[in-house]
């Protein structure tokens, strides 16, 4: 079977590449409402569960086939893990410290990591000497958006959402193989949430208890449902869709995109506000992320 992808992105995923990032964006402010009733396991085992059924539906509705091998189930569980469980917790505690908008910024390096781990496994996805100075200049617009934390909860909290980059950019790499198993991205995405909600559900009962439903407030449901049909459902089936035609290094540009939606979200609804160093490190970012994607600076040369 053919795995091999387009590095070359066109018109269409281009197209899904942008509405992932509206969703994804999305996805931190309405966490950023979350937070405000429900602790970080209890949230993202919420949204997990209900992306889980919603896709389940759909696939039952189409017929669609599912795998049945325990290698194929092993496989769904560790993405689930790997792309949901810990990078999900890790980002919904960091925002308990830091705005929304800053959360996502942290969250545009993902790319600079998949290049780095993309490399290592991947053998038509090699890092060029482009490639190579567009994660140097990305990493130093990381540093400039640190500068000198105000807490050590503050620091901790930006160092979870790098952790959660990095699981991204393993995650779409270890992605890469339900291509050749021949999984739908539908079913895919569903395994993967199954997977997460059946790893997160004991952890969270555990560590956060049974919520009160009174202290839940609408905006919060109205968000938690959003979350989890929006940018968890429908923006897997996408996420897997970009992975199999264009590879992990090319899928994971989106987070360059997702800051726009997600800092406008927070400023207007969140009352959130940014520094001058957070936007001076996206600059680096972006500038790097463009050396990364390679096709501005192909045209200049």
């Amino acid at each position: 079977m053919n795995t091999s992808i387009n590095t070359t992105m066109g018109t269409s995923e281009w197209i899904m590449l942008v509405v992932l990032s509206i969703l994804w964006g999305g996805s931190f402010f309405f966490v950023g409402v979350a937070v405000s009733d429900l602790p970080p396991f209890t949230i993202v085992t919420i949204r997990v569960g209900l992306a889980a059924i919603a896709l389940w539906t759909v696939i039952f509705a189409l017929k669609m086939p599912v795998p049945t091998t325990i290698k194929a189930w092993q496989a769904l569980i560790f993405m689930g893990l790997l792309n949901n469980v810990i990078p999900f917790t890790l980002i919904v505690w960091g925002q308990f410290y830091i705005p929304s908008g800053l959360a996502s910024i942290l969250n545009a390096t993902t790319p600079l990591f998949a290049v780095i781990v993309a490399t290592l496994f991947l053998p038509d996805e090699k890092a060029t000497i482009l490639k190579i100075s567009g994660v140097i200049v990305g990493f130093f617009g990381v540093v400039l958006m640190f500068g000198l934390p105000e807490d050590n909860q503050n620091f901790l909290a930006q160092l979870a959402i790098l952790g959660a980059t990095l699981t991204y950019a393993v995650a779409g790499v270890f992605g890469r193989r339900f291509k050749a198993m021949a999984i739908n991205p539908i079913v895919t995405a569903a395994g993967q949430v199954t997977g997460a909600t059946l790893l997160l559900f004991p952890i969270a009962y555990i560590i956060d208890g049974v919520p009160s439903i009174d202290i839940i407030s609408n905006e919060t449901w109205i968000s938690l449902v959003a979350l989890a049909l929006l940018s968890t459902a429908v923006a897997y089936i996408l996420y897997f869709k970009i992975l199999e035609r264009a590879g992990a290094t090319n899928l994971l540009l989106v987070t360059l995109l997702v800051p726009v939606s997600a800092i406008l979200l927070g400023t207007i609804f969140l009352d959130e506000k940014l520094e001058i160093s957070h936007f001076i490190g996206m600059t680096f970012i972006a500038i790097g992320l463009s050396a990364i994607d390679g096709r501005l600076w192909k045209k200049f040369r």
